[in-house]
C-alpha cells in the first residue's frame, strides 16, 4: 500500500525571545514574568494582551513562510507587521506619560473650551471627538528644556510652539522647587488668534506638541514593554539564558494623564497615543476607576 509521508519543518525562532516551552515555563515559575499571558511573553495570550492583532500575526506568518532549516527570524519583522496594521485601524488620541504642568497665564481662569479632533488624519469615517482645553495643561517632560541644545525644537524659554489641534503658546518662565531645583511648572502665554493652528500673520513654529487639560485628564497607569532579552539569541550565549534578560523590558509609569475620551475605552480597543506609540487597555489589571494601558509598539523601529 501507499507509504505515509512524513514532512518535518523547522521551529520558528524569534530574535530577542525564547520559544522553548520549557524555558518559558521557567520564566513563569521563577516569577520573571507574571504568567503565560504576560505581555512580554511570545505566547498568543501574551501577544493578545499586549495588543497585537490577529491580522498582524497572520501577515507575519505569511511573510516568513515555512522552512525546513532552523533560522532566527528578526523580531523587528513581527513588530513592523503590528505597526502597519495598527497604523490603519488605531484611533489617534492624546496622552501624556510623564506629565509637566503648563500654566497659560493669559487664559481666563475657570474657562474651558473644546476642540473637535479627528480620530484618524487619513480616514474621516473614523469620526472625531471633543477634547477639552483649559488654563492648566500637562505636556511631556521631554517636550520642554530650560537650556535647549542646538537641535531641540520643542518648548523652551522665549520659544513658541503649537499645541496639537490648538493654539500657539510661548514660554515665559519656569517655577522651580526651591529644595531640589526641579521644574514644577512652566508658565506660558497663548495667542488667541491661532486657534485654527495657524497664525494670521503667517509666522511659523518649529514644533507641534501634544497635551491634555489638567482638570479634565484621566489618570492611568501605563506600561512600556520592550524586548524580553538584550541579545538576539540568548540560548546560544554562554551560561544561563536568564542572564541575558533585558532589565528594561517593562517600565511602569504611574502618573499617566489621558484625554477624557479614553474613559470609555473597552477591552480590545487599540489607540495611537500621538507621538508616543500604540497602546491598548490591559485585559487583566485594568479597572473602570484605575485604567492600565500597555504599549503594543513604538511608532518607529527604535
Amino acid at each position: 500500500g501507499p507509504r505515509p509521508r512524513q514532512i518535518e519543518f523547522a521551529r520558528l525562532n524569534l530574535s530577542y525571545a525564547v520559544m522553548s516551552k520549557r524555558k518559558l515555563l521557567e520564566l513563569v515559575q521563577t516569577g520573571v514574568v507574571s504568567g503565560w499571558d504576560d505581555p512580554q511573553m511570545p505566547t498568543l495570550s501574551g501577544m493578545r494582551r499586549r495588543g497585537f492583532t490577529p491580522e498582524a500575526i497572520r501577515k507575519f506568518c505569511e511573510k516568513i513562510g515555512v522552512s525546513k532549516n532552523d533560522s532566527l527570524i528578526d523580531m523587528a519583522l513581527l513588530e513592523n507587521c503590528v505597526r502597519d496594521n495598527l497604523n490603519e485601524r488605531a484611533l489617534r488620541v492624546m496622552a501624556v506619560l510623564r506629565p509637566l504642568r503648563v500654566i497659560i497665564d493669559n487664559y481666563p481662569e475657570g474657562r474651558a473650551e473644546e476642540f473637535d479632533c479627528p480620530y484618524h488624519p487619513k480616514n474621516a469615517e473614523m469620526g472625531s471627538r471633543k477634547v477639552p482645553f483649559s488654563r492648566e495643561l500637562f505636556i511631556e517632560q521631554d517636550d520642554f528644556m530650560e537650556v535647549p541644545p542646538k537641535k531641540f525644537f520643542r518648548l523652551a524659554p522665549g520659544r513658541e510652539v503649537r499645541l496639537r489641534y490648538g493654539y500657539f503658546i510661548r514660554c515665559a518662565g519656569v517655577v522651580k522647587d526651591p529644595a531640589t531645583g526641579e521644574i514644577r511648572e512652566v508658565h506660558c502665554t497663548y495667542d488667541p488668534e491661532t486657534r485654527s493652528g495657524f497664525a494670521p500673520d503667517g509666522r511659523k513654529v518649529d514644533a507641534t506638541i501634544h497635551w491634555v487639560s489638567a482638570a479634565h485628564a484621566l489618570p492611568a497607569e501605563v506600561r512600556l514593554y520592550d524586548r524580553l532579552f538584550s541579545v538576539p539569541d540568548a540560548l546560544s550565549e554562554e551560561g544561563d539564558f536568564t542572564a541575558y534578560l533585558n532589565p528594561r523590558s517593562r517600565e511602569v509609569l504611574k502618573s499617566g494623564r489621558l484625554e477624557p475620551s479614553l474613559a470609555s475605552a473597552a477591552q480590545g480597543d487599540r489607540f495611537q497615543f500621538e507621538r508616543l506609540g500604540y497602546f491598548c487597555l490591559d485585559s487583566r489589571d485594568s479597572s473602570k476607576d484605575a485604567p492600565v494601558f500597555n504599549r503594543t509598539a513604538t511608532l518607529r523601529d527604535t
